[in-house]
């Protein structure tokens, strides 16, 4: 199902982008952008979208396989990209600070995208076709048993990082909101 790299290439390519237009932020403003100005919180807010499509928008596929919205294997595209590119925008974000709760942020979005990649490692490992459903007869009925335990603590693992990881990004963006906005 997703045997090709063409979703990394494109979250590189855009990650190579984003690097340059941050470079020429810094060059004009001499300075690193702070995460509490103009392009710091554009740079945040438009990363965090990315991470929330990440976590919604393929687990919503995967749940409604009888509604016709494109191929599972074109969502995990999606997915990974978003997953990559998100949360290297919210790194930019941080004017490379990592205090207190947006520092656990920061460090929580790290472990899930490492999370991420050995997720994925594990997942292409099972033959599957283009929906995403395993191809029987392809493995050894050993190693799919393996693959499959494998897949499920991987689950088991990520998914509550990631739950952790949003209830901190909620966090913070509510703080982020009550000192900046309503306390000045």
């Amino acid at each position: 199902m997703l045997r090709g790299n063409r979703e990394l290439w494109f979250a590189f390519l855009a990650m190579i982008l984003i690097t340059g237009v941050y470079g020429l932020v810094i060059f004009l403003t001499r300075e690193v952008p702070p995460a509490s100005e103009l392009f710091g919180h554009g740079m945040g807010i438009v990363g965090f979208v990315l991470m929330l499509m990440t976590e919604t928008l393929y687990s919503l596929r995967k749940r409604s396989r009888s509604v016709k919205w494109g191929k599972m294997s074109t969502w995990l595209q999606l997915h990974i990209f978003t997953g990559l590119v998100g949360p290297y925008m919210v790194l930019l974000h941080t004017s490379w600070k990592f205090n207190g709760l947006a520092g656990a942020t920061t460090l929580l979005t790290i472990i899930i995208v490492f999370s991420g990649f050995i997720g994925r490692y594990i997942f292409t490992r099972i033959p599957r076709t283009m929906d995403g459903l395993e191809i029987e007869g392809t493995l050894s009925q050993e190693a799919l048993k393996q693959a499959r335990r494998l897949m499920a603590l991987w689950h088991t693992i990520h998914i509550p990082i990631g739950m952790a990881l949003f209830i901190s990004a909620f966090v913070h963006i509510g703080a982020a909101l009550y000192y900046a906005t309503f306390l000045k």
